[in-house]
């Protein structure tokens, strides 16, 4: 099982609703809306990093509102 965080930037006043959405993704185990450079911070999981780059280029950044991702694969030092 591999996870990762995503660092999610919006368009001004979408960060609300790109959490809600981003929320339903199968995978996703939480999205929170926060303050700082980024407006979303996603935690999420998939079996491989392949699958975990498919779900975050095929679902999460189709999400409406979204302006940039960055994906923070977590690792087990």
């Amino acid at each position: 099982m591999v996870q990762a965080y995503i660092l999610i930037q919006t368009e001004v006043g979408k960060a609300s609703s790109v959490a809600e959405s981003i929320a339903q993704i199968a995978g996703v185990i939480q999205a929170e809306d926060v303050t700082g450079p980024y407006d979303v911070i996603v935690r999420a999981q998939a079996d491989t990093v392949d699958e975990l780059g498919r779900m975050v280029v095929a679902k999460v950044q189709q999400v409406e509102g979204i302006t940039r991702t960055l994906t923070c694969p977590v690792v087990h030092l």
